[in-house]
């Protein structure tokens, strides 16, 4: 079983090196990039940064869009979406830290398309636990990753990027 902290530095470098490739080969100009927050929005800050996107980068906060909501209940840094320019039309390339059930990356597609219908959406993730309930797969993956049940993932940051495997209790 996995444990401790690991860097991210390699998993950055290939997620950056796939969204170009990935750009280039779907003729892709100027894409707005978006990052869930709050692990995709530090991600999104790196890979916008390397790949030299010229439209700013947006951020989502999809907690009123999450499947769970009326059940966990209202997450006490809940901060507003922003988005620096309109999504119609726009390929859009959004990024988290991991995916897992698939419903993370649900929330984050209806609150985007409550702002618009985009041209298209690239998923970039740095993480995939594989382990979907809804039918949602990343374009762009930087590692998987199988944990225990009994197993937890973090993303730390902004700088920097770590990720803490933990046992939960």
């Amino acid at each position: 079983m996995l444990s401790g902290t690991l860097s991210v530095d390699a998993l950055l470098e290939r997620i950056c090196s796939e969204t170009k490739a990935q750009i280039d080969q779907r003729h892709i100009d100027n894409p707005m990039m978006i990052g869930i927050r709050t692990g995709g929005a530090w991600i999104a800050e790196h890979l916008h940064r390397e790949l030299g996107l010229e439209t700013p980068l947006g951020v989502l906060d999809i907690s009123f869009y999450r499947d769970d909501f009326t059940q966990v209940g209202l997450n006490p840094r809940v901060q507003p979406s922003q988005l620096p320019c309109a999504v119609e039309g726009r390929h859009i390339l959004l990024v988290d830290d991991v995916i897992m059930t698939g419903r993370t990356i649900r929330a984050a597609l209806n609150e985007l398309f409550d702002y618009g219908r985009p041209a298209s959406v690239m998923l970039i993730t740095l993480l995939d636990l594989q382990r979907r309930e809804l039918p949602i797969q990343a374009d762009v993956v930087g590692g998987t990753l199988a944990l225990g049940a009994d197993q937890s993932i973090k993303l730390n940051g902004p700088a920097p990027l770590t990720l803490t495997i933990r046992q939960r209790d």
